[in-house]
């Protein structure tokens, strides 16, 4: 399914968030998740279907100096 992820059309066979997350090997890390204009809990990530074309932004955090 086509899914627009950080601005950019992708295809991804994943059903949730929670495997969106694991796709970009961002699974335990500190990731905010805006899915179609809405920020999502952590605890939304399992139950929150993709759909085609939805809108999804990443944000996760790194360290650095």
């Amino acid at each position: 399914m086509e899914l627009v992820i950080n601005g950019v059309k992708q295809e991804l066979a994943a059903k949730t968030i929670e495997e969106v997350i694991a796709h970009f090997g961002l699974t335990g890390k500190p990731v905010v998740v805006e899915a179609d204009g809405a920020v999502l809990t952590q605890e939304q990530w399992t139950a929150t279907e993709v759909r085609e074309g939805m809108k999804i932004e990443l944000v996760h955090f790194v360290g650095g100096g």
